[in-house]
C-alpha cells in the first residue's frame, strides 16, 4: 500500500516516519513543493528549534491554543508532550528544558531534529521529492492514503484546490507577529527589554504577559507575540490599527505607589530620572518619567507631589500606543485559519468528504501561542494521523 505526504514540514516528517515504525511495509511519499524540506524547522527558535514545550502551569489548552484547543485536548489523550519528549530522546535527540518550560535540543541547533528525521526517512525508504507541487488530489490518485501537511496558507491560495473538493475553509490571517507603533519616539528604545510586562487590546479582554522587546519598528517579544495570537482574526478585522496598552510593571497600583513612595523617602536629593524604583531600564524610565510629567520630568524625589505620582502610575499601569500595523517584515511564525475543523473527523484527523485523505499540522484551524506550542501541535496530529491510517491497513 502507498500513502502520499503533501509537505515536507514537521508534521509532514514525523508522519513519514512514524507510519514506517507503525506499517513498515508501507511505501510512503513525502511531496515538497520548494526545493527544501524543514526549512521552517531550520529557522525556528533561532536556529535552535523550540520543539516542544512542558505545559507546566498551564491549566487550560486554550491559553496555548486560541484556535483549536477543544481538537488538541481530545488528540492529547493519543500522543501528547510527554510522548514527544520521549519519541525525540528514544530516537537520539537529547532534549532540555527551559526555566520558562521551552524544550530544545541538547545542541541547541534545528540540526539536530532536522537530521534526525531526514536519517529516520531514509533508513525507513521514504522517498523525498523536492519542487514537487500538488495542485489537484487527482495528481495523487495513486496512492491508497494522502495526507495533507503544507502548513499555514497565509493568502489562503494554497487552500483553493481543497476548498474545490467540498473542504470548508476558516479564511487565514497571519498570527505571531511584531506590531508596528506609530510614536516614533518609543523606537528610540530600540533593543530594551521588559521582563515582566502585560499588553492589552483597550475594550477587550484579549491580554498578554511576558517579556516586551523595544524595536526600532515598535514592539515585538514574547508579549506582544501572544497577543497577535490570541487577537489574530480582531486585528486582521481591523486593518492592524487601533490601540494598544501597555502595562510596564505587572505589580499592583498599591505597590507601584509604595515603591514610589519609599524611593522619595530614600533618596529625596536625587533626580527623579536617575533611579527608578521599579526596576525598568533606565532609559525607559526616563522617557517615561517625561512622558508623564514633561518638564517636571527633572525633579528630585523629595519635590515629587500627588498629582505627579497620580500620572506617573497611570502611564506605568496603563501607557497607550497607536498602532500602524504588522512590523514591516514578514515575520509572522504561523497562520491562524485553514481547513476547519468540521471539515474532519475529530478523532482520526480523515476529510469528512474524500475517503482517505487526512490532514495535519497548520493546515488546520488550529494554532498555539510562542513557546513549542505548534511544533506539539504538529507532532500530535502527525502521531494521530499516522495510528489511524495503520489501523486502516
Amino acid at each position: 500500500m502507498k500513502t502520499a505526504i503533501i509537505g515536507g514540514g514537521a508534521a509532514g516528517f514525523f508522519l513519514a516516519v512514524s507510519l514506517k515504525e507503525l506499517v513498515p511495509a508501507m511505501q510512503v511519499t513525502i511531496m515538497e513543493r520548494s526545493q527544501r524540506v524543514l526549512a521552517k524547522v531550520e529557522v525556528s527558535g533561532g536556529g535552535r528549534c523550540n520543539c516542544t514545550n512542558s505545559f507546566q502551569g498551564v491549566r487550560d489548552l486554550a491559553a496555548v491554543y486560541p484556535r483549536g484547543h477543544r481538537l488538541m485536548k481530545r488528540l492529547f489523550n493519543v500522543f501528547d508532550y510527554k510522548d514527544a519528549y520521549r519519541w525525540f530522546e528514544d530516537h537520539g535527540v537529547p532534549l532540555t528544558v527551559q526555566d520558562d518550560g521551552c524544550v530544545f535540543p541538547q545542541a541547541q541547533d534545528s540540526h539536530a531534529v532536522i537530521n534526525c528525521f531526514v536519517s529516520l526517512a531514509r533508513r525507513y525508504g521514504v522517498e523525498i521529492c523536492t519542487s514537487r507541487k500538488i495542485q489537484s488530489l487527482d495528481e495523487v490518485s495513486g496512492y491508497d492514503f494522502v495526507a495533507v501537511t503544507t502548513g499555514g496558507s497565509p493568502k489562503g491560495e494554497g487552500l483553493r484546490w481543497l476548498a474545490e473538493t467540498g473542504h470548508e475553509i476558516e479564511a487565514p490571517v497571519p498570527s505571531l507577529y511584531s506590531l508596528r507603533i506609530a510614536d516614533e519616539r518609543i523606537t528610540t528604545l530600540q533593543g530594551l527589554v521588559v521582563d515582566d510586562s502585560v499588553v492589552h487590546l483597550p475594550g477587550t479582554k484579549l491580554r498578554a504577559e511576558g517579556a516586551l522587546l523595544l524595536t526600532h519598528w515598535g514592539m515585538s517579544g514574547p508579549a506582544v507575540l501572544k497577543l497577535t495570537s490570541y487577537a489574530a482574526r480582531q486585528l486582521a478585522e481591523n486593518g492592524y490599527q487601533g490601540t494598544l496598552s501597555v502595562a510596564w510593571c505587572r505589580q499592583t497600583e498599591q505597590d507601584i505607589r509604595a515603591a514610589l513612595y519609599e524611593a522619595s523617602v530614600r533618596e529625596p536629593q536625587k533626580l527623579m530620572t536617575t533611579f527608578c524604583p521599579l526596576g525598568l531600564p533606565q532609559r525607559l524610565w526616563a522617557y517615561l518619567l517625561e512622558k508623564a510629567l514633561g518638564t517636571r520630568a527633572q525633579v528630585r524625589w523629595t519635590e515629587m507631589n500627588k498629582k505627579d505620582v497620580n500620572r506617573l502610575v497611570n502611564i506605568l499601569m496603563n501607557d497607550m500606543y497607536e498602532l500602524a500595523g504588522r512590523a514591516p517584515f514578514k515575520d509572522e511564525f504561523v497562520t491562524c485559519g485553514g481547513i476547519a475543523l468540521k471539515a474532519v473527523n475529530l478523532s482520526t484527523l480523515e476529510s469528512r468528504h474524500v475517503p482517505g485523505l487526512y490532514f495535519a499540522g497548520e493546515v488546520l484551524d488550529v494554532d498555539g501561542i510562542t513557546g513549542g506550542f505548534n511544533f506539539q501541535a504538529a507532532w500530535t496530529m502527525a502521531a494521530v494521523v499516522a495510528r489511524s491510517i495503520a489501523a486502516r491497513v
